[in-house]
């Protein structure tokens, strides 16, 4: 497969269907194992990071140290 100047690659259907890749939904990483090998990992969006759902909670309305306080815990 070729890489776009823009360094872009298109993720053949079967691999997205089968990977459950959807577009807009799902964030992918690349990982490298120990030999040098690159790997494609499909980032669990379930977990349940502070950062990742930080602004799920923010009021518009909040200080800044609110906000602060949401990201720290």
């Amino acid at each position: 497969m070729k890489v776009t100047t823009k360094g872009q690659v298109t993720i053949p259907q079967e691999v997205r269907e089968s990977m459950g890749i959807r577009p807009s939904e799902t964030e992918i990483d690349f990982v490298q194992d120990s030999k040098g090998n690159w790997y494609i990992k499909k980032i669990d969006n379930n977990v349940n990071s502070r950062f990742r759902t930080a602004h799920k909670l923010v009021n518009p309305i909040m200080s800044t140290e609110e906000l602060m306080q949401l990201t720290r815990g």
